[in-house]
């Protein structure tokens, strides 16, 4: 056995002496033992290799806080490194109280899912929030993630923490920190932290000593009164136009794919009139295993497979899936040219409910509409006139550009930021933002993150309209593309093993730049990670060609993934032109995705 071998197997054994959680602990020996028995050398090198990746290094504390695979070592998420997080950040919360002009008591929500040791994790934040001093709320059961980032602001919080994964696999874990009240100005209330909080929050999980230095209270904090549930329904509810938009005959298929936003889900749907609702059974109640989805992301095929079964058996007008943690929305209807089901892609959602928000709209313009033509500037207010919005608009940079038109033929600012809702959700004034990863913020008043249950329920109702209209809502999206050009998107996303080839890809695009996508020459090519005047520096390629399509290169910021981001713009002049539009729109990004492909060396 080498030094290194040793100094390995002397940590691991430390840290199982010190795990609080007897399952990791357990874990551990068992690697431990597997390497000194010796007797088989494949599960040796197994347990070595899983050894070596638990104490690689230790877990980062970055924007969007913690994520990984659950287990043992300072690599993994679990109660060690719950606990160490949650100190910190209450060091964090307190130096910040303390440093006020004003000294305070810092307040704190905590949220969580129904993923395995999500509510021991939780009860273990609450614990070390309430033993440091700071006035502790704990959600009563396994939530939604909108409701936390809802809760937040609603009891005044300096902090939250949701834990959660998301839509991750289901051996992941994750620790998601808001901030709000005293703590940040009124754009960062009740939205996840973006730079320097990260920075701060991790130099303070760092300056924390042993474990048995860190205490949790064994009572004291107090459980999120069901008025703060209701609030957030009633509020969901209020959100609805029925003066406007009457219409509730619409045959939904409902799914939370094993997460928690079920209940939540249909109980508002069903209290705002959507009586016809159906969950996919097998689906319905929270499962940290997933057993029936390879992976719990509706944007993964076969994701949603089970409710399109279920729609095709009843008959539904249209599915709604939320993530296991329902920030997230997608859609899914049976697509008239060519009469098979199929969800729509974040960017159609998103300019749907951009289009259906501008319809909803009462205010006033201030001045004329912007005339039709996508690329046409808007018309300057009258003189002496002060131009006013009629709203904010915003997504991010790799989300389509159909709503900054569909914003400015309708008076309405539009703002693009860094991809992430903690960007999003900081634009002053915002009235709507979204990304195209599954994710709207339709309401940010009360909720300032995406919330999938909110987006579900305008999408009902902006499909219920349609169909009382005997249109449907893939008709609402000819619409745009007769108004703004069609606006065709696609991605790529390339899985790595080893983060480092990441890198290797974007230095290789850097040092030999594309000159070309899909037959049409690179008009601008623009390095992010420059930042600029409107966006902070991030690592991210953009290249415009002279045809007007976008091709956007970026590691992902939550997955081992390089993700391309396409897009096309076809101008279509006539309803009859739409089927041939679509058809030279798919051509063009299939030839765009082979041009990417070639180079990125794949």
């Amino acid at each position: 056995m080498t030094a290194v071998d040793a100094q390995l197997l002397a940590r691991a054994q430390e840290w199982a002496n010190a795990d609080p959680d007897p399952a990791t602990a357990a874990e551990l020996r068992a690697l431990l033992e597997a390497v000194q028995s010796a007797q088989d050398p494949s599960i040796t090198a197994q347990a070595v290799q899983e050894l070596q990746d638990a104490f690689a290094g230790t877990l980062q504390f970055g924007t969007a806080g913690l994520r990984a695979a659950l287990g043992a070592g300072p690599n993994r998420m679990n109660r060690v490194v719950v606990r160490r997080a949650a100190a910190g950040l209450a060091a964090f919360l307190l130096a910040q109280a303390s440093e006020a002009a004003e000294p305070y008591r810092p307040r704190a929500v905590v949220g969580f899912d129904a993923r395995h040791n999500s509510d021991i994790f939780a009860q273990e934040t609450a614990a070390i929030f309430t033993a440091a001093g700071i006035e502790t709320f704990l959600m009563p059961s396994a939530l939604p993630t909108p409701l936390l980032a809802f809760a937040v602001r609603a009891l005044g919080c300096e902090g939250g923490v949701m834990v959660t994964a998301s839509h991750n696999p289901p051996q992941d874990n994750g620790y998601k920190v808001y901030l709000g009240g005293r703590a940040v100005d009124e754009s960062g209330r009740g939205s996840q932290i973006v730079a320097p909080y990260d920075a701060l929050i991790a130099q303070q999980i760092d300056a924390v000593g042993p474990l048995d230095s860190i205490e949790l209270a064994p009572s004291g904090w107090q459980t999120v009164a069901s008025e703060i549930i209701a609030a957030y329904a009633q509020g969901l509810l209020e959100l609805l136009k029925p003066e406007q938009f009457p219409a509730r005959e619409l045959k939904i298929v409902l799914t939370p794919m094993h997460g928690v936003g079920g209940e939540t889900a249909e109980q508002v749907l069903r209290s705002a009139g959507f009586n016809d609702v159906s969950q996919v059974s097998a689906q319905a109640a929270p499962d940290p295993d997933f057993p029936t989805v390879a992976f719990p992301n509706p944007e993964e095929p076969g994701a949603l497979d089970l409710a399109l079964q279920t729609a095709e058996q009843l008959g539904a007008d249209i599915v709604l899936a939320n993530d296991p943690d329902a920030d997230r929305a997608a859609v899914a209807a049976v697509d008239p040219s060519s009469g098979q089901w199929r969800m729509l892609r974040g960017d159609e959602v998103g300019a749907l409910l951009g289009a259906h928000l501008v319809a909803r709209s009462a205010a006033t313009p201030a001045h004329p509409a912007a005339p039709a033509h996508p690329d046409s500037p808007a018309l300057p207010a009258a003189e002496g006139e002060t131009a006013v919005p009629r709203g904010v608009f915003a997504n991010s940079i790799v989300s389509s550009r159909l709503l900054a038109r569909i914003a400015a033929a309708n008076d309405f600012e539009h703002h693009q930021t860094l991809t992430g809702f903690k960007w999003i959700s900081r634009v002053p004034g915002l009235s709507y933002g979204y990304e195209e990863a599954l994710g709207y913020c339709v309401a940010p008043s009360l909720v300032r993150d995406k919330d999938g249950i909110s987006a579900a329920l305008l999408i009902a109702e902006l499909a219920a309209d349609a169909k009382a209209q005997g249109r449907t809502i893939f008709d609402a999206l000819d619409d745009l593309a007769l108004r703004h050009g069609l606006h065709a998107s696609d991605q790529l996303s390339v899985r790595v093993a080893d983060l480092g080839l990441l890198s290797a890809m974007m230095n290789r695009l850097r040092e030999h730049p594309p000159q070309s996508f899909g037959g049409s020459a690179v008009d601008a090519a623009i390095d992010l990670a420059a930042g600029s005047e409107s966006l902070p520096p991030t690592d991210g390629l953009l290249y415009l060609t002279k045809n007007s399509s976008r091709v956007i290169i970026r590691p992902s910021g939550t997955e081992p993934k390089l993700k391309c981001y396409l897009e096309v713009i076809v101008p279509v002049d006539s309803a009859a032109d739409l089927p041939a539009a679509k058809r030279a729109a798919r051509a063009e990004l299939d030839s765009v995705l082979d041009d990417v492909r070639e180079a990125l060396g794949l």
